[in-house]
């Protein structure tokens, strides 16, 4: 298993990640979702709390350029299912979820962001907990070799969740222009010595992030007994 923090040091712009695990004594579910930017537009970005998830704004409108691929609600809560996505696809799966679909379901009407020539990848996940554990689905949705031509969507799935592990998916394997899209499963993780604070994980993570990208983290705990939740928002700008 990679030791995450040190997978963060070495990623100078990993774009957007989420991450699903579950603590080291197995009681709790450990969620997280980060953005980073290089643009004005990207990095002009706060999490503020809505509802039960996040969403998020822009910290200053005055300089927004283009809403429609940084303003969106990450983090959404669907009965004993929480949804966790980069991008507007997050009230897809909600949707699909009304009307009685699957998490893959709800997905196959999305693509790769139309944001040329990078055509980034959304990248979705879900955990479902019930009877005191946890399950979850993670899907990225690229083109392949950044060809818009070419559609790679790939799923995974586990449900048997471990204690002391988790799954990172992020949206880009590296810098460069365009930026190389992810490719593969998600990073499998260890969550030894993370503790369950939230505080004290987000900390730990954003002491990790490049520190002239990083723009917001959001960390959910869950208590697997009871579904109660713990969470800590980091912006850079506030």
């Amino acid at each position: 298993m990679v030791d995450l923090f040190e997978l963060l040091r070495s990623l100078p712009y990993p774009g957007r990640g989420l991450f699903i695990g579950k603590s080291e004594d197995g009681e709790k579910a450990i969620l997280f979702y980060f953005l980073t930017g290089r643009s004005v537009n990207s990095r002009n970005r706060i999490f503020v709390k809505d509802g039960q998830g996040i969403r998020t704004e822009a910290f200053d409108p005055t300089k927004v350029t283009d809403p429609s691929l940084i303003i969106y609600a990450p983090v959404r809560v669907f009965g004993n299912k929480t949804i966790i996505t980069n991008g507007d696809q997050t009230d897809t799966v909600f949707d699909g979820f009304l009307s009685g679909k699957s998490f893959e379901e709800s997905l196959s009407v999305r693509t790769f962001e139309p944001d040329a020539p990078n055509y980034t990848p959304r990248i979705s996940s879900i955990i479902s907990i019930e009877n005191s554990d946890m399950k979850y689905e993670m899907s990225l949705i690229r083109a392949a070799n950044g060809d818009p031509e070419k559609e790679v969507r790939e799923h995974f799935e586990c449900n048997d969740a471990k204690a002391v592990e988790g799954r990172f998916l992020r949206t880009y394997m590296g810098t460069g222009g365009p930026l190389p899209s992810y490719e593969g499963e998600p990073v499998l993780c260890s969550t030894g010595r993370w503790g369950s604070d939230p505080e004290c994980i987000a900390n730990k993570i954003w002491d990790a992030m490049n520190a002239d990208n990083k723009v917001s983290l959001f960390v959910r705990v869950i208590d697997l007994r009871d579904q109660t939740c713990k969470d800590r928002i980091i912006n850079k700008l506030q």
